[in-house]
């Protein structure tokens, strides 16, 4: 699997407070969510972004609290990926489970914000189309994979359970 996109550049320490702010969580509606994803570090990030696009951050993106709500944000309004040299752990889980793809990249600094950066999953590599650069990643483990190949763990978890249903009916 291959994403590409426009590079929209973070800091450190980006948390889930400011990926979507808890003002914005009487809802976990996720268009709604979307709306307001990076309000707070960059206001008028939803009406400069376009879907595809790719965040790339400094470390420890995603820490604070444990909320679900911030990979849906993220994945609602459109955002392809993350990059970033570390992410919170409790993040990382949920982005998978969200089906939010996330790349572990060392060199994720040397990314400029509006570089266009293509993601060839199966490779483990990172491609800086504007900088001409290729990084390394290890590639994202097989189950991993498959849970954002199905768009989260509760579509997975679905596609499972209708699989075995047919199984079980051709027996």
């Amino acid at each position: 699997m291959t994403l590409q996109g426009k590079v929209w550049k973070f800091g450190d320490n980006i948390d889930t407070d400011l990926i979507i702010a808890a003002r914005y969580l009487n809802t976990s509606e996720p268009s709604e969510l979307a709306k307001y994803v990076m309000e707070d570090a960059d206001p008028e990030f939803v009406s400069k972004m376009t879907e595809g696009d790719i965040i790339v951050a400094g470390e420890n993106f995603g820490c604070g609290s444990s909320r679900e709500h911030a990979p849906i944000a993220l994945k609602a309004a459109g955002v392809s990926a993350v990059i970033a040299p570390t992410f919170a752990r409790i993040f990382y889980r949920n982005a998978f489970n969200m089906g939010l793809p996330i790349f572990e990249l060392a060199e994720a600094t040397e990314i400029n914000e509006g570089d266009v950066v293509r993601v060839d999953m199966d490779a483990g590599e990172v491609i800086n189309v504007t900088q001409a650069k290729t990084y390394k990643f290890s590639p994202i483990p097989e189950f991993m994979q498959e849970l954002v190949d199905a768009g989260g763990l509760i579509a997975f978890a679905k596609k499972e359970i209708e699989a075995k249903k047919q199984k079980e009916e051709k027996a």
